[in-house]
């Protein structure tokens, strides 16, 4: 018997999710820490590889989180699969960074910043949660400030914006898993104890 749309989703938000946003806080950290020793100007190609390989990091990081971000087509929820075409959607949305970037090479983390945060938003949809709605509003947000506010720093203190509401949107992801556990577990019931006269 097919299971309903809401069933599914019953399903994936038993789930952590947690492994994406660990690789992608881990990938954005090591960015902005080489950025303090290499020149702006070639840090271009490595914001465009780490970023690009943030869900082959996340591959390796699900054997210790025990997430499964890749299910075979028989197997797999329609919420993961919502997931693999927002990661898409994130991917093509390059396609609009790497022509800014080369207009200004500077605009590189902010572009990239911004496009790849946006597959968070469906992540509140399937979660009905404001994790993703808080990330990608937060990250666009605090991104464009630090555009305006740092121009010599910006490949610098952009990711460690990221790597901040990485961290905010882990403490809310792990914090609704906790909860979700909670209402899970069945309700302790203690017997009633009866004397018998």
């Amino acid at each position: 018997m097919a299971k309903s749309l809401e069933q599914y989703r019953e399903e994936y938000k038993q789930k952590k999710l947690i492994t994406m946003p660990i690789a992608g806080a881990i990938v954005w950290l090591l960015l902005g820490i080489t950025a303090l020793v290499v020149p702006a100007k070639n840090m271009v190609l490595p914001v465009y590889i780490g970023t690009g390989c943030i869900f082959y990091l996340a591959l390796f990081i699900s054997r210790f989180t025990g997430e499964k971000l890749l299910v075979k087509k028989d197997q797999r929820n329609p919420f993961d699969t919502l997931f693999l075409y927002t990661l898409g959607m994130s991917w093509c949305a390059f396609a609009v960074a790497i022509p800014f970037g080369l207009e200004n090479y500077t605009a590189v983390p902010m572009a990239i910043g911004i496009v790849s945060g946006l597959m968070w938003l469906p992540i509140s949809w399937s979660l009905e949660h404001n994790v993703g709605i808080i990330h990608t509003l937060l990250r666009t947000v605090l991104i464009v400030i630090a555009w305006y506010l740092f121009p010599e720093q910006r490949f610098i203190v952009i990711p460690f914006v990221i790597v901040f509401v990485y961290a905010i949107s882990l403490y809310q992801l792990l914090s609704r898993y906790q909860q979700v556990k909670a209402q899970n577990m069945p309700a302790m019931q203690t017997p009633e104890c009866s004397e018998q006269a």
